[in-house]
């Protein structure tokens, strides 16, 4: 059995490194949307994470990305346009990463459905519930991250919150395709299973919740190899969080 302590310990280490490299992606600012969601997938793939887990490295992508462009806020120099053009990428970067994320977990359950006996109503509201949390958390971070920040950063971080809420995220948009996708795919195995004579079994219903409450975490040989396959082909690709303002 895993310590406890351990892994607690894996996902700090995962989480300070990641804000270091955010921080010096920050500092060189090159390509700097596309390299913080190939460093934040690839810490994203590094283990299982939870939710909780996925926050704190969100919130390490954020915190790396507040002190790289701090040397940008300070008096002498108040260059609050580059600095703002620097967090609106990573805020970008970080919601393309989530977005990926999300595609695999649907891409997860849907190969899921068909593993399954059936799925019933209740079932389906639950991991739409599970799978809406990751948007929920996405949101809170940067909200969370905008109000404990005095200075200019601090604005910059709430109107890219109130953008993110008025257009939409880019995880958002992937939870809502994927969803409608994957909830079609489990309700026409539900019913082509009980239309057969198949009995709703238990073990179904167990499996659903286990995928719907751990996919983020086995999502692992999944998200890896799109982080380097799609590093060319996305690179030049923005988010909803990259939208004019």
């Amino acid at each position: 059995m895993a310590n406890p302590n351990d892994q607690t310990q894996a996902g700090s280490s995962a989480a300070a490194q990641l804000e270091a490299d955010v921080k010096r992606a920050v500092e060189q600012g090159l390509n700097l949307q596309d390299q913080v969601r190939q460093l934040t997938l690839a810490q994203f793939s590094s283990g299982k994470f939870d939710l909780a887990a996925l926050r704190e490295l969100s919130q390490a992508v954020l915190n790396g990305a507040l002190a790289g462009a701090q040397p940008l806020l300070q008096p002498a120099l108040a260059q609050t346009g580059q600095a703002k053009e620097q967090l609106q990428q990573v805020v970008a970067g970080l919601d393309a990463a989530l977005a990926q994320l999300a595609q695999g977990a649907s891409l997860a359950l849907q190969e899921a459905a068909g593993k399954a006996q059936a799925f019933s109503a209740t079932d389906l509201k639950h991991a739409r519930a599970d799978f809406e949390q990751l948007e929920q958390m996405f949101l809170e971070t940067l909200q969370s991250t905008a109000s404990r920040t005095r200075d200019a950063a601090g604005v910059i971080l709430s109107e890219l919150l109130a953008h993110s809420r008025l257009h939409g995220s880019a995880v958002g948009a992937q939870l809502q395709q994927g969803w409608l996708t994957t909830a079609q795919q489990l309700g026409e195995v539900g019913r082509a299973q009980l239309d057969a004579g198949l009995k709703l079994a238990q073990a179904s219903s167990d499996l659903l919740r286990q995928i719907a409450a751990g996919v983020l975490g086995g999502l692992a040989e999944q998200v890896k190899p799109a982080a380097k396959v799609d590093a060319g082909a996305q690179g030049g690709k923005g988010s909803a969080g990259s939208k004019d303002a």
